[in-house]
């Protein structure tokens, strides 16, 4: 047993150092574990009539009932293992389980939407947006059908021949400068068959989202465009407006010097 001592008694010093060192003069520890932000942004593409609410466990994360296209984000704090229920009312719609979660700040995104055309079950989408200073597209399609469309995103503002456009692969994840654009859906023949806007801010993640279903049971709903979140242009001229003032001020510090 003797030998053993020694490190017993260097494990009680090491303990009591370590407790020293996570002692501030007033007694509290200030080491902490780090704490994570996890956005949960979730998307109803479910075609339906009737709402869709959310509940984390026995936790009901809705304030009002998401209906059909609509989005929302919950601060809610999620870990691996939870799981997010889908209920029209008391009935159960759908469950889906958290896996796992990113070790930064995040936005986690998870779209509900049908399986096919001819059931009524339901599927899911999900992503991890990263954390990034561009503004950012998760590009999804959940429409049920045959008929054929993809997105396209153009500048908003320039109607000239030097206007960008260039079409959305779905399923991909595009990066964008600030700004504000046109998303349009185009169809085989040419036709538009919607548009929406997107405003784009640095540090934000967006969802453009096909929708709608050919059903073969119950009733159908044509394809459509789903934008969120939806940025206030403003914004755009604030940032810019924050960028001349700093750009000025460190010009004026710059001849000062």
């Amino acid at each position: 047993m003797a030998r053993f001592l020694p490190l017993l008694l260097l494990t009680a010093v090491c303990s009591q150092v370590e407790a020293g060192l996570r002692q501030t003069s007033d007694g509290k520890g200030f080491v902490k574990a780090l704490e994570f932000k996890h956005r949960l942004r979730v998307c109803n593409a479910y075609p339906y009539s009737a709402s869709l609410d959310v509940y984390r466990a026995k936790d009901k994360l809705t304030e009002n009932p998401m209906s059909y296209k609509s989005c929302k984000d919950f601060l809610a704090p999620m870990k691996a293992g939870d799981k997010l229920e889908f209920k029209i009312g008391d009935a159960s719609a759908g469950t889906f389980a958290v896996s796992d979660l990113p070790n930064n700040d995040a936005v986690l995104l998870l779209i509900i939407h049908r399986h096919d055309q001819v059931s009524t079950a339901v599927s899911f989408e999900s992503h991890v947006f990263a954390n990034l200073l561009n503004a950012q597209i998760a590009v999804i399609d959940t429409y049920k059908g045959s008929m054929k469309a993809s997105p396209r995103i153009k500048d908003r503002e320039d109607a000239t021949k030097n206007a960008r456009s260039e079409e959305l692969r779905y399923s991909s994840i595009v990066a964008v400068n600030p700004g504000v654009y046109e998303v349009e859906l185009d169809g085989v023949d040419g036709e538009v068959k919607a548009k929406r806007d997107l405003v784009a801010l640095n540090r934000e993640s967006y969802i453009v989202l096909r929708t709608g279903v050919e059903s073969k049971t119950g009733p159908s709903y044509p394809q459509e465009l789903v934008i969120f979140p939806n940025s206030d242009p403003a914004a755009l001229r604030s940032s810019a407006t924050t960028k001349t003032v700093a750009a000025a001020f460190a010009a004026l510090v710059a001849l000062m010097w």
